[in-house]
């Protein structure tokens, strides 16, 4: 039989398991209490008039790539309606990484890649550096400003254990990638040093949106949460739950005290940081596909989202009616961006 020992430090843990149990419970029933208490009012309450539909037409189509392309990101500027506004990356899967003038539909740059199995890329906010990674599990950078033609990779950062699903600069000398090794990474680009790991997710990290200003970000992953980071600290600050399936895309609010998520579960939602709770649900009853990338318009009271059926919809933040419907592409929307100006 077992020892007198051994019976005693059974009973000690089992009631210090159930003490812990029973803390978790209290702790859990005291954030929610005060989360409710935040709470004051929702959008609804508000009686927002509703808006006209939006007919929104193509005003200008970029031909260049021979094969998917799976992400793009306008340069992130506050320089008001310069032509460097105007720029934007696009990644395809025909192993070029190309920079646009979209006003004009010209190429500025066609960089080779060398893989081809690229899944996102970014703008640096100064608009001198761009970024790309996937399926290589490498956060690859570019600087427009080399002489070297065509232009080569200038840095290669390297630690995810898996594809790279998303990359957004903080600043133009610091990165924040994402992965499927369930962890994000906060990178040095002039040294190419990992500064930060963010692990917190128990699923495939989708996206990312670095708040304006601030040292946050939001990340999106296929455990249906998602979560701000404080990159000073690497700790998560909040945990956003709601959605019933993975989560593929996050972008802040203008204001950055609020962020959408776009969901395989067919629904896009907005969720405040400082109520800590989700605002408004974003669906209709005939939208049954998933949603690949969402963003707001630069008021905030738009919201695009692109989806499997091949249209983007336009959703009023406010009221959380559809307004709108950008049609014409013939395959699922991978990426969808909206402009700085």
């Amino acid at each position: 039989g077992q020892s007198p020992g051994h019976s005693y430090w059974s009973v000690v843990r089992r009631k210090v398991m159930s003490s812990a149990k029973a803390e978790i419970v209290r702790l859990k029933s005291e954030i929610k209490a005060k989360r409710d208490a935040c709470a004051d009012m929702s959008l609804e309450d508000h009686g927002v008039p509703p808006m006209n539909r939006k007919l929104i037409k193509t005003r200008r189509v970029l031909k260049g790539h021979f094969a998917k392309i799976y992400a793009m990101h306008w340069v992130p500027t506050d320089k008001g309606s310069g032509p460097e506004t105007r720029q934007l990356v696009s990644a395809s899967q025909d192993g070029k990484l190309i920079v646009w003038n979209a006003f004009t539909t010209n190429k500025v740059h066609a960089i080779p890649l060398r893989s081809s199995w690229v899944m996102t890329c970014a703008f640096a906010p100064g608009g001198n550096n761009v970024a790309c990674g996937g399926l290589d599990n490498i956060c690859s950078i570019y600087k427009l400003s080399s002489k070297e033609q065509p232009i080569k990779v200038a840095r290669e950062l390297a630690a995810h254990m898996g594809y790279l699903s998303c990359c957004r600069f903080k600043r133009d000398d610091q990165i924040i990638t994402s992965s499927g090794d369930m962890t994000c990474m906060l990178w040095d680009v002039e040294s190419g040093l990992q500064k930060q790991t963010f692990a917190d997710h128990s699923g495939d990290v989708m996206s990312i949106s670095v708040a304006d200003g601030k040292g946050a970000f939001v990340s999106g992953a296929c455990d249906a949460t998602a979560k701000v980071w404080d990159t000073d600290s690497r700790y998560c600050t909040q945990t956003f739950t709601g959605h019933k399936s993975d989560i593929n895309a996050v972008h802040f609010f203008p204001s950055s005290l609020a962020f959408g998520t776009g969901s395989d579960d067919a629904s896009c939602r907005l969720f405040d940081l400082r109520s800590y709770r989700e605002l408004m649900k974003y669906d209709h009853d005939k939208i049954l596909c998933g949603i690949t990338s969402v963003s707001f318009s630069h008021s905030g009271r738009f919201l695009f989202a692109g989806y499997d059926d091949f249209n983007c919809y336009v959703w009023d933040t406010l009221t959380g009616k559809q307004v709108g419907v950008l049609a014409g592409h013939d395959n699922r929307v991978s990426c969808l961006g909206v402009s700085s100006d």
